[in-house]
């Protein structure tokens, strides 16, 4: 590796880490109600909204009232989404007259959308009209994100309530989530955006003169559209000649701020943050790439200040650095090192210098390895899914990196909320074994942990393996899921794992060269990331209600301390220890096996 690499990884997690306090704080003031200056200012719209939406601010909820009203919300949601893309041929903002979407590709996007997980199987540019991008993806943004904050701040109020039953209200924690914290920072982060070169405008796609002209040949069609044969049966050539360019535009850097804030990662563009007007120069890739993992990392100094110890705070945020930064520093030296593959067609190179200069195969040379690799990693970690890089083309090695990310259950920052909430279940379960090795009932927080607890913790960490591999045995064994691959072998099995993987854990980013955009894939995909949410949401919000219901216990002899550097590792190896006895039979059918069938590639003699 590098010291440019060693410089652009420790720039990146010293300005996370440094920012997570300040804005962690922040959010912890807003979520209890205390004046943070711009809560004040924008109080009036709050109590607006709750006026016209008939909600009252001051009556909380329990646990089953705050999971209804977060499942009604999100199945409106997914409702005016999948409304919205069936008919907007005949809506306004569609200046390139596309036509209404699919149902089933409609369902899949709605469900994706409205989990967070922003799954992308169809071309932004050729599919969805400025209407559905702005008013159904960018809203479902803002508010799938909220409801994942809403869920966390609930869970935590379940550690800090006593005999309580009630966490508070989803329609005032969604609101404020939104109001105050999402919306700010995505118009500050627009504006500079814009100011880099991403577009913002309602204008039609441009038709731009290229600088020279491109000829080729292509079948000759008839007046029916079918190819003309000469006399002999093979098809008549015509030369054309492409003088102009059609580049599509609209108003994407207002949908670019949210989806890496909101960890949504859903791209205006069919190649997402690798488009030129998406993301343009190195400053907007280091600034989306930061806002990736910025409020998962802010929210775990949240979770200290709003449990009365901000150890605990940072004793996950340690956890979650510490794997991230170890996961980085495999992926970027092996996408590094390349292919031996290249290496073998490049004798001559390989001479003078030695190796094969990385792997640079579908990476943006504006960004290069680098930066590249290390976006792979935050966006799997974050249950973002958002690209600058084309991960199908990444080394066996670096391509598993991000795959078994996304396979630790998005605990590693995770999405916002969801990333915490689930890093949490996994810190129960580990109090839990600690508890069972000295013989006492094990204490989180001050609240014991007791057989109630851990089934709905268990539900958390189990649902998402099951979608992934049962959704992913599904595929590989029926022909209709086999026919949209089409690489061979162990690489066709990866394709179809990480497609499984990113709609199971609700991350959303694509491997590429699997054709996902068909009814089966679609519902697929829709369902496993509709039961990934959900399933994991009410176990939680369940885990919360059971908490505040009981009373706080001093910390005694036999309390187990969770914020010392013991806890960090044994939250570590809890995560690791999941993550590895679940999927690594499945990691060796298909980027393993990658791996050793490049290392047999040798210089050619």
């Amino acid at each position: 590796m590098t010291s440019n690499s060693l410089w652009q990884i420790a720039l990146y997690v010293i300005v996370l880490v440094a920012l997570a306090k300040p804005l962690g704080l922040y959010m912890a003031k807003i979520y209890e109600d205390e004046p943070v200056g711009l809560n004040r200012l924008l109080a009036p719209l709050e109590t607006l909204i709750y006026r016209l939406s008939g909600v009252n601010p001051q009556q909380e909820m329990r646990w089953t009232d705050y999971a209804i009203a977060l499942l009604i919300f999100n199945l409106l949601g997914a409702l005016a989404v999948f409304g919205l893309q069936s008919v907007q041929a005949s809506l306004p903002f569609n200046p390139q007259n596309l036509p209404n979407v699919s149902p089933d590709s409609a369902f899949n996007t709605a469900a994706s959308f409205a989990t967070n997980t922003n799954w992308q199987g169809y071309g932004g540019e050729v599919t969805m009209s400025y209407l559905t991008q702005m008013l159904g993806l960018t809203v479902q943004n803002f508010v799938s994100a909220a409801a994942g904050m809403a869920t966390l701040i609930a869970l935590i109020r379940g550690f800090t309530r006593r005999k309580a039953d009630i966490i508070g209200n989803f329609w005032v924690d969604m609101t404020r989530s939104t109001l105050y914290i999402l919306m700010p920072l995505s118009l500050v982060l627009a504006l500079v955006l814009v100011g880099q070169g991403v577009v913002q405008t309602f204008s039609p796609y441009q038709n731009v003169p290229l600088l020279e002209s491109v000829s080729y040949e292509q079948a000759k069609l008839g007046a029916d559209g079918v190819a003309l044969q000469d006399a002999g049966g093979k098809p008549v050539m015509e030369t054309v000649e492409v003088k102009e360019q059609v580049v599509a535009v609209g108003p994407a850097a207002s949908q670019v701020a949210i989806k890496q804030l909101g960890t949504n990662g859903g791209g205006f563009f069919n190649v997402n943050s690798a488009h030129p007007l998406e993301n343009p120069t190195p400053l907007s890739n280091f600034l989306e790439m930061l806002s990736i993992l910025l409020i998962p990392a802010a929210l775990c100094y949240t979770f200290g200040m709003m449990v009365g110890d901000t150890r605990q705070g940072w004793a996950i945020l340690a956890a979650m650095t510490l794997i991230l930064v170890a996961l980085i520093f495999v992926t970027v030296p092996a996408e590094q090192s390349g292919n031996p593959a290249f290496t073998a067609l490049s004798v001559d190179q390989v001479a003078s210098e030695g190796q094969s200069g990385g792997n640079m195969e579908g990476k943006e040379t504006r960004f290069g390895i680098t930066n590249s690799a290390l976006w792979a990693v935050a966006t799997t970690a974050a249950s973002n899914g958002s690209v600058n890089a084309m991960h199908d083309s990444f080394t066996p090695i670096g391509g598993l990196i991000p795959m078994w990310l996304m396979q630790l259950g998005e605990v590693v920052f995770g999405g916002v909320g969801s990333g915490l909430y689930g890093m949490i279940m996994f810190a129960i379960v580990a109090v839990f074994v600690s508890g069972l090795m000295i013989g006492r009932t094990p204490e989180y927080l001050g609240k014991k942990i007791e057989a109630y607890e851990m089934k709905m913790a268990a539900v958390t960490i189990l649902i998402p393996p099951l979608m992934v591999l049962g959704g992913t045995a599904l595929a590989v064994m029926v022909d209709v899921g086999k026919s949209s691959v089409f690489n061979p072998g162990a690489h066709g099995f990866s394709e179809v794992l990480y497609a499984l993987s990113s709609a199971g854990n609700n991350n959303g980013s694509a491997f590429g060269g699997l054709s996902a955009n068909t009814p089966f894939y679609n519902s697929l995909l829709g369902a496993a990331m509709l039961f990934s949410r959900y399933w994991l949401a009410v176990p939680v919000l369940a885990i919360a209600g059971s908490l505040a219901a009981k009373k706080i216990v001093p910390v005694g002899p036999g309390t187990l301390p969770t914020h010392t550097p013991l806890f960090v590792a044994l939250l570590i190896g809890t995560v690791l220890m999941v993550g590895a006895l679940t999927f690594v039979p499945a990691l060796a059918l298909g980027p393993v096996v990658e791996h050793l069938q490049m290392l047999g590639v040798g210089p050619a003699k």
